[in-house]
């Protein structure tokens, strides 16, 4: 029997800069967050939470993002 095919989510990656001058390449940010009036200003947003959510697991304080680029460009 066929299979359904399942909803397909699209990422868009980034590279993200820090204050302390360290960098995290290739962040996935749902594709359905950006565009629109604000561009890519949600994919901060969406960043920090994810570095909210290691920093609990880790234990270590998150860091302050500085900027943030697509993959890429």
């Amino acid at each position: 029997m066929a299979r359904k095919p399942t909803a397909r989510s699209e990422f868009v990656m980034f590279d993200v800069f820090y204050v302390d001058g360290s960098q995290r390449s290739n962040r996935k940010v749902d594709a359905s967050l950006l565009g629109g009036l604000d561009g890519d200003e949600p994919a901060k947003a969406a960043i920090e939470e994810q570095d909210r959510v290691i920093s609990e697991k880790s234990g270590m304080p998150p860091l302050e993002i500085k900027t943030l680029k697509r993959s890429g460009k």
